[in-house]
């Protein structure tokens, strides 16, 4: 089969190597030029991603993957189209659907009588119905459901660990009708494998939810799930705080029990995916009051942790303090929506110096994000913003100008920083219980 696969980025291009490794013609559709370029060299644009250097040289040698930046022309000869191109949503919650919209247009111009189309992108309920398919029909002269199917089939899978959790989670899909439905569960059950799983409530594979509509609302449902339990966890600790105990130990009490799934709290809640996707959800259900408050939960914590600071470090004004961790989340080279971007402002905000430190980011990288980078200068106070491995080591011996440190993720040992006052969120130790 021949399949286009639209955005060639961290889920994007793992995808097309996936379809490709499993027999079919893949063509990868980008408009970054260089990401094309490297794709048909067989070099990786991004690092980290386990299995993708390999698998991809693999695919571009045996001739079954290659890039393009013509959209429209990559379209033409494809029987199946996937879409992954990114949608974020802007400080008041509203999607940005420009690149989407663009997107869809090279698809629409391209588009040929029996061709799948599949939105794999994040969306509101009701976008591929309401939004894609009359865009579709008005480029191509198509009509969506009787020339070419249309579904909605949502990646659910984490970067750096993509071509696992393909394998492990069901693909969800709905069609704009039952025949759109078939021909999209025939596609991806031919492009990938499961992995057996017994407490499944049905067999491991593709999962037809019966509408483009559930299978949207699905994959908004499961991600602001994540946010609302992250939101209470943090009230949780914050609350800890005030009555001096480990919020740890509670909720280790708590999930012993088969009815209690709480997430853990902390000091951000940054990537593509959880921050956004229950502002989608708001978009569509502003009545979700539950949502609204938890995503605001969240997104104070960073302040939150930085006036944990203060309050046992005293006034911040002029003190180097040593913000660890630029990425969202450990092991992974990415920023979007991370929390050191508010920790930063935070610290600013209260007259403090703040520099970064990444183990993934040199110190041009940090500029260009606008972050001040960690040289060397004199630091007497840090926060962790991220639950990078390297931290687990790192202690007084290495910065003994420091006295107090907030470990947003729990990960340092605290008998390395015999020195210094260790914050960790929802467990006050003594010291900070009497600040």
């Amino acid at each position: 089969m021949q399949i286009c696969v639209v955005a060639l980025g961290k889920i994007g291009l793992p995808l097309a190597v996936q379809f490709a490794a499993k027999g079919h013609h893949v063509i990868g559709a980008d408009v970054d030029e260089n990401v094309v370029r490297l794709v048909n060299e067989g070099v990786e644009p991004f690092p980290g991603e386990a299995g993708l250097a390999g698998k991809l040289k693999d695919v571009v040698a045996e001739g079954r993957l290659v890039a393009t930046t013509d959209t429209t022309s990559a379209v033409a000869d494809a029987r199946a189209v996937i879409l992954v191109v990114p949608l974020y949503v802007d400080a008041e919650g509203v999607p940005d659907f420009a690149w989407m919209d663009a997107a869809t247009g090279a698809v629409a111009r391209g588009l040929q009588p029996g061709t799948l189309v599949s939105y794999e992108t994040t969306l509101p309920v009701g976008t591929t119905r309401g939004r894609w398919a009359p865009m579709l029909e008005q480029g191509s002269g198509l009509t969506a459901g009787r020339d070419f199917a249309l579904v909605f089939s949502p990646e659910r899978v984490l970067t750096g660990r993509v071509f696992a959790d393909l394998r492990r989670y069901p693909k969800l899909l709905g069609g704009i009708d039952t025949a759109s439905a078939r021909q999209g569960a025939e596609f991806y059950e031919s492009v990938l494998d499961f992995d057996p799983r017994d407490e499944l409530p049905r067999p491991n594979g593709v999962w037809d939810l019966g509408s483009a509509e559930a299978a949207e609302f699905a994959k908004l449902a499961e991600t602001t799930y994540r946010d609302v339990n992250i939101g209470l966890a943090n009230q949780f600790a914050r609350f800890a705080d005030r009555v001096g105990v480990d919020v740890d130990l509670v909720i280790d009490a708590c999930n012993s029990q088969p009815y209690s799934h709480i997430h853990r709290p902390g000091i951000a809640v940054g990537g593509h995916c959880i921050p956004v996707y229950p502002q989608m959800y708001l978009w569509n259900d502003s009545e979700a009051t539950v949502v609204r408050e938890a995503r605001a939960t969240n997104a104070s914590m960073p302040e939150y942790a930085v006036r944990r600071l203060a309050e046992v470090y005293g006034d911040l004004t002029g003190a180097g303090v040593l913000v660890l961790g630029a990425a969202y989340r450990g092991g992974v080279k990415e920023t979007a929506f991370s929390g050191v971007f508010p920790v930063v402002e935070a610290l600013r905000t209260r007259g403090a110096s703040p520099y970064v430190s990444d183990p993934l980011y040199g110190v041009d990288e940090l500029r260009a994000l606008g972050l001040p980078p960690y040289t060397g200068q004199a630091v007497t106070a840090a926060v962790v913003q991220t639950d990078h491995g390297e931290y687990r080591d790192m202690g007084s011996d290495q910065f003994p100008q420091v006295r107090v440190v907030v470990d947003g993720r729990r990960i340092l040992d605290r008998d390395r920083w015999a020195g210094a006052e260790v914050i960790v969120l929802g467990a006050t130790s003594p010291a900070a219980q009497r600040a």
